[in-house]
């Protein structure tokens, strides 16, 4: 039976107003309630659902991020995830860690633990980069399904409905592939207290980069990091002639 590794981010928990640092390096993360990316949520709901249909032998969580991130594995475990995997990334270098770093270390782990299947959210809600499960697909030279909508196993391989701007879009893949799970795919299950009880004894491994031959340098600088501006309260005016004097007097004549 497959074998299915999954992507787990610690982000900035959704209901959580974000904070620009005083000296515009980075947004406020110390004191900030922080949980398990909400797409990730429903890459993981998946990988659990296809272990109960018996189409997966075994789920292997993965987060890359520093010791905190052990909490969304943990969560990862709780919901049905088999073991975890902590790609340690020391709290410094992790401000500048992008999706090609992170592409590159969940190929290295597929390759090792011998995944056939890569399950991911289709972005974090922190960066909304929207690259990770590409760039993995194209580490490992393996096809991918993005947005998926619904998945469906069949004896030739996968069959994927993917949420495209125009609709729904079937696609047919054989595996071992790449997946990114979408909005609409399941909806996450919440995690029992008797289950994340029995998470803290499930086996979580411990590994760096380094360990796995990924050179994590960072690419980029940031410059800076500054809140959108302010919108302008509305105005009202007495008659067309009015708005068309205050739209010319903006410059959008």
């Amino acid at each position: 039976m497959a074998r299915v590794l999954v992507g787990v981010k610690r982000v900035i928990d959704y209901a959580v107003k974000v904070r620009v640092k005083p000296d515009k390096t980075g947004v406020v993360t110390q004191g900030v309630k922080h949980s398990m990316n909400p797409f990730d949520e429903i890459a993981v709901e998946e990988a659990v659902k296809l272990k109960e249909k018996k189409l997966a032998g075994e789920v292997i969580a993965v987060s890359v991020g520093p010791a905190q991130s052990q909490e969304v594995i943990r969560t990862a475990l709780a919901m049905g995830a088999d073991r975890g995997v902590h790609v340690e990334i020391p709290a410094a270098e992790y401000e500048l860690l992008q999706p090609i770093h992170v592409s590159k270390i969940l190929a290295k782990l597929a390759l090792e633990e011998k995944a056939d299947l890569v399950i991911l959210g289709k972005q974090a809600i922190d960066d909304d980069a929207n690259q990770t499960a590409q760039m993995t697909a194209a580490a490992l030279d393996w096809p991918q399904g993005t947005f998926c909508n619904k998945i469906e196993k069949t004896d030739a391989g996968l069959t994927i409905t993917r949420e495209i701007d125009g609709g729904l879009e079937t696609i047919k893949t054989k595996t071992p592939a790449v997946l990114s799970a979408d909005l609409r795919l399941n909806t996450p299950r919440y995690a029992t207290l008797p289950n994340i009880m029995k998470a803290k004894k499930k086996p979580l491994k411990k590994v760096t980069a380094k360990d796995l031959g990924v050179d994590t340098s960072p690419r980029i600088e940031i410059v800076s990091v500054e809140d959108p501006p302010v919108r302008q309260a509305g105005a009202a005016v007495a008659d067309v002639d009015a708005l068309v004097a205050k739209l010319k007097a903006g410059g959008h004549a």
